[in-house]
């Protein structure tokens, strides 16, 4: 039936674990995963709740589409409120975990409360158990996942887990699962710290069912297809994700250094090739290529260190395989913090795996920090006696250690770039929306990539919305607002069914659609489908407004609004904003306080 019907509700505070039947009412209108989820935690929690207090819900929730054959089929998400943001948090992860979720039984897994000692959750179907987890405390998500297989002789325990970034509250840390693989973004680590909730171990046995296989496994055959044939396909499988760095540096719109600049001289020693290049000591960065639960993309890399780079010189334990660069990990270390050290970018990105950061955030904030360092706001008093100039590439291998151990000035970068900025009384460097900081596209060259930044739910994102075409096609803001709003609608829907965004490279809305129909009872139209993404969307909006966000968090930073792109295609221009926007609101059926009329609500069968 693609839903396994049922809910883990766990209330930290009274110790309790309680399954429950899935709202089918809810899932018929909102799908599952992030639809879903944000439908439950709407009626479960006051939006207006502290983000790390006993009040706040953290969902852990999977799609209708999850564990099955359809590709791509590893996807699940935590949905919360954030503390970065203080809007509602949508993060999305790939790898294992999500499909041995659904195994055992659940769609749902509802954290509530708070536990007097630091525990972890042991699910092995419907055998649910809070353990103890003092030993655990303070270790790494590395150790913490060894540490619980062992401790249960379970080698296929699938976890999720935080690190000592996650405990001690950073508002970017992030749950890593499978190691390398995260819900990244918004802080829902440092939500789970709260709750002094160290990881969640699961196992299943149960499997999953739908609605009619037959029919359902000919059209994953179908798509299957679709996808192998593809070429959007074949890139992300040969070059991976940073093949955008390259793009993004023709075309202009490469963030770097704090976005003062839109193009970086050192991107040839830190894309694609670079990671393929075998140095003179016969190093390569690159050693495989790897793919999640179900996938036929295999988009993920696999990399390692030069043994002789100054991170690893009697570091043994660093000295193995993990998860390489993918674009944005190599933008927020690479170009915007103008560093061209391949191995010092590789290394970063591994103290993000191993501490649980946002990668994303992590390098806006010592970027932001790095302004501060060069105008002379902050000294080297206050960074531990670190320059951090940009391009100092042992500036970012010595704060990513720092802030996910939560020492020294690392306590100031956990902050997020917005509080850091506000700490040293220049809030105009920080480069984010509603709090959170940019992925790698600059939005003076790519206008509708900003109306999305400006727009997201759950602050700056580039995953929300695909107006990447149109904007590649055409530098200004006109006609932007409506594939903004549809492609943000359409993606609402993609991320409830349990499956990647990246098979949007090959599938339209029609092959979601006839997956959900064969798997799912009922009749589940592309009109229908499209409307609960409308719906989804809305129903995040009105969690934020109840959390007191205006449209003034609507905006984009200064620097994109009035400093003119100093070169690249779009030479000159800064974002018009202003131009899309009101066109935006219009279209979704909002007021000109971007608040969703009466008629919309109705329509969409929602009640503010």
């Amino acid at each position: 039936m693609g839903w396994q019907k049922k809910v883990l509700r766990v209330d930290l505070t009274k110790g309790s674990c309680e399954p429950e039947p899935l709202n089918m009412d809810w899932a018929a209108a909102y799908l599952g995963e992030r639809g879903l989820a944000t439908k439950y935690l709407w009626e479960n929690m006051d939006p207006k709740a502290d983000p790390m207090g006993p009040d706040n819900v953290l969902i852990f929730a999977t799609g209708p589409l999850t564990g099955t054959m359809a590709s791509t089929s590893g996807r699940y998400a935590v949905i919360t409120k954030g503390p970065l943001t203080g809007a509602i948090a949508c993060s999305n992860s790939g790898g294992k975990f999500g499909a041995e979720l659904k195994f055992a039984g659940y769609d749902l897994l509802i954290i509530q409360g708070v536990a007097s000692e630091p525990v972890y959750l042991h699910i092995v179907d419907e055998q649910v158990e809070i353990v103890p987890a003092g030993e655990l405390w303070g270790k790494t998500v590395w150790e913490t996942e060894e540490w619980i297989k062992a401790k249960h002789q379970n080698p296929l325990l699938k976890v999720a887990s935080i690190g000592v970034a996650g405990e001690r509250g950073v508002r970017f840390a992030c749950i890593i699962n499978d190691l390398h693989r995260a819900a990244g973004r918004s802080g829902v680590g440092a939500v789970m710290g709260s709750k002094n909730l160290k990881a969640v171990a699961v196992y299943g046995t149960i499997g999953v069912t739908v609605d009619d296989p037959k029919r359902f496994m000919a059209v994953v055959r179908e798509t299957h297809a679709l996808l192998a044939e593809n070429d959007g396909r074949k890139e992300l499988t040969e070059l991976g994700t940073n093949a955008m760095i390259d793009s993004m540096q023709a075309f202009g719109s490469l963030p770097t250094r704090n976005f003062h600049e839109v193009q970086f001289e050192g991107v040839s020693k830190i894309n694609p090739e670079a990671m393929e290049k075998v140095t003179p000591g016969g190093h390569r960065n690159l050693l495989a290529n790897k793919a999640c639960f179900g996938c036929t993309i295999a988009c993920g890399r696999i990399a390692h260190i030069d043994e002789t780079h100054f991170t690893i010189v009697n570091r043994p334990k660093y000295r193995h395989a993990s998860g390489g660069l993918e674009y944005e990990t190599a933008y927020a270390f690479g170009p915007l913090l103008g560093i061209d050290d391949i191995d010092a970018l590789t290394f970063a990105s591994f103290l993000m795996n191993e501490h649980g950061m946002d990668p994303i955030s992590f390098g806006g904030t010592l970027a932001s920090a790095m302004e501060l360092y060069e105008m002379g706001v902050i000294t080297d008093k206050d960074t531990d006696g670190v320059a951090l100039k940009f391009g100092n590439a042992e500036a970012l291998t010595v704060m990513a250690e720092k802030t996910g151990k939560y020492e020294g000035f690392g306590q100031v970068l956990g902050l997020g770039s917005k509080l850091l900025c506000e700490k040293y009384g220049h809030p105009e460097l920080s480069m984010t929306v509603k709090g959170q900081e940019f992925a790698g596209y600059d939005s003076r060259a790519l206008q509708g990539m900003g109306l999305g930044f400006a727009t997201s739910n759950r602050g700056a994102c580039h995953l929300k919305h695909d107006v990447f075409t149109q904007d590649m096609e055409d530098q200004t803001g006109q006609g932007k607002a409506k594939p903004c709003k549809d492609s943000q609608d359409l993606i609402s829907m993609v991320d409830s069914t349990g499956l990647c965004l990246f098979t949007m490279a090959a599938w339209g809305v029609e092959e979601f659609q006839q997956q959900i129909d064969a798997a799912c009872a009922g009749d589940w139209t592309v009109e229908r489908l499209l409307e609960i993404g409308e719906r989804v969307w809305n129903l995040e909006r009105l969690f934020n407004l109840r959390a007191g966000l205006t449209a003034a968090d609507d905006s984009l930073p200064k620097r994109l609004l009035e400093v003119p792109a100093p070169s690249g295609t779009a030479k000159g221009q800064v974002a018009e904003l202003d131009i899309m926007l009101p066109e935006y609101y219009q279209l979704r059926g909002w007021t000109p306080e971007g608040v969703p009329s009466s008629e919309t609500l109705d329509r969409l069968q929602l009640q503010g």
